[in-house]
């Protein structure tokens, strides 16, 4: 857990994705690993709450990183599975 400079808690985070998909007819294994943030006082208590490697489905958005490579997706949302 951090603070943001205007005092919001905040979670890093690397969300992993992992599935099977079908690809011109051919199956496909399809492995991510996305970097993530939480901010506000509700969605990082429930995520700081979560165990490490749980499952679950995240809402949220993608923005660009600070140092302008790559990109971050902000949850907003999460509901355990």
């Amino acid at each position: 857990m951090r603070y943001t400079p205007a005092g919001l808690p905040a979670l890093d985070l690397v969300l992993k994705h992992e599935s099977e998909a079908t690809e011109d007819g051919q199956r496909r294994k399809v492995c991510l690993e996305l970097r993530t943030v939480a901010i506000g006082n509700t969605i990082t208590r429930q995520l700081d709450a979560a165990a490490l490697g749980s499952d679950g489905v995240f809402t949220g958005f993608l923005g660009a990183a600070r140092n302008g490579r790559g990109v971050v997706f902000h949850v907003t949302a999460y509901a355990a599975t």
